[in-house]
């Protein structure tokens, strides 16, 4: 059974840094992309970073470009959501999620596997 655990959620001033991470369980990690969503309320779900499966590619909504970083860890099976100069705007539940592929691509086009989510809540 797949599990995807997200963790390190909470609330932060406008500003202020935040580190999420998504334990992954159950799937071949090493060989699936990973990518982080996040849905406000009352909004669709978004795409916000996507990370390879080796690494070494990366795909990031424009909007947190240069404030967030996705990096992986095949070793421990988990990926992580560096969030720093947040913003009110980044208020959202985050969503980790995994697709197994035979590709190296920062994003694919479906995430099977998803977590449970984490709540970021950035106050103004």
């Amino acid at each position: 059974q797949v599990q995807l655990v997200e963790s390190g959620g909470g609330l932060v001033q406008t500003g202020g840094s935040l580190r999420l991470s998504c334990a992954a369980s159950g799937l071949p990690f090493s060989v699936s992309a990973m990518a982080w969503f996040r849905q406000a309320p009352g909004k669709q779900r978004d795409f916000v970073v996507g990370i390879s499966r080796g690494g070494s590619s990366t795909s990031y909504r424009d909007s947190v470009k240069d404030r967030f970083t996705i990096s992986r860890d095949n070793a421990k099976n988990t990926v992580y959501l560096q969030m720093s100069s947040l913003e009110p705007e980044d208020t959202a539940v985050y969503y980790c999620a995994a697709e197994p592929t035979p590709w190296d691509t920062g994003r694919e086009k479906k995430y099977t596997y998803w977590g449970q989510g984490t709540q970021v809540t950035v106050s103004s």
